[in-house]
């Protein structure tokens, strides 16, 4: 969510949503950027292109979702291949 009005541009937060999903999410997250070779490269690139610890922790939240939400769809195990 933004804080802008007018011509003032805030910082952007993430809020709303399903708390005990997003914390879940975001400890997977932090995991995952360590020791999960296809969010690791994911996560490095976006900090090499100068995104925030949040922005890129976030993406890989998302990611990692997407991932899981394809697993669960095709009825797969985990393949660094597919994801």
């Amino acid at each position: 969510m933004n804080r802008d009005s007018g011509t003032m541009r805030g910082k952007r937060m993430v809020w709303g949503g399903r708390a005990p999903v997003r914390a879940a999410l975001y400890m997977a997250a932090l995991v995952g950027r360590k020791h999960n070779p296809v969010l690791r490269v994911f996560y490095e690139r976006l900090r090499a292109a100068g995104k925030p610890f949040k922005v890129a922790a976030t993406a890989c939240m998302r990611k990692l979702l997407t991932i899981l939400n394809a697993m669960l769809h095709q009825n797969r195990r985990w393949d660094p291949q597919h994801a």
